[in-house]
């Protein structure tokens, strides 16, 4: 089901919870308005769509990725960027990293570990932000 994005700085200020299995229709959620709004869109976060939960999804090469309760384990390379929100008007600037382990689990609440470099590791960065209730 495709949800009304949040754009309430206060809800998206709050740290979210850790997802479990009762959370997979919302991570569902999460893809079919990632895909809703794929023309301006690359990442969302369950807050987002006014869900507080630990539950990403995001755009990886050609395929749609979710991730419950990502956590980003590693980190280098910093560099300076841009970014926007679909929350919030305008861009702004920010540190990322170029490469990024992270640890999260899959739809069938496995546990992996994966390294994602570029715009990947960015989009992913920005979205396990919104968990912690970090705009930028």
């Amino acid at each position: 089901m495709v949800r009304p994005i949040i754009h309430d700085v206060l809800f998206l200020g709050r740290k979210s919870a850790d997802a479990d299995a009762s959370d997979l229709q919302t991570a569902q959620d999460l893809l079919d308005t990632l895909r809703a709004h794929a023309e301006d869109c690359v990442g969302l976060a369950a807050n987002m769509i006014g869900v507080s939960k630990r539950i990403i999804a995001f755009v990886d090469g050609m395929e749609h990725t979710v991730m419950l309760n990502p956590e980003i384990i590693r980190q280098s390379d910093p560099y300076k960027t841009e970014e926007g929100c679909l929350s919030l008007s305008g861009v702004r600037q920010t540190t990322r990293y170029r490469t990024i382990k992270v640890r999260y689990q899959n739809m069938q609440l496995q546990t992996r570990l994966k390294t994602y470099t570029g715009y990947t590791a960015q989009i992913i960065q920005h979205e396990v932000d919104h968990c912690s209730g970090v705009l930028i």
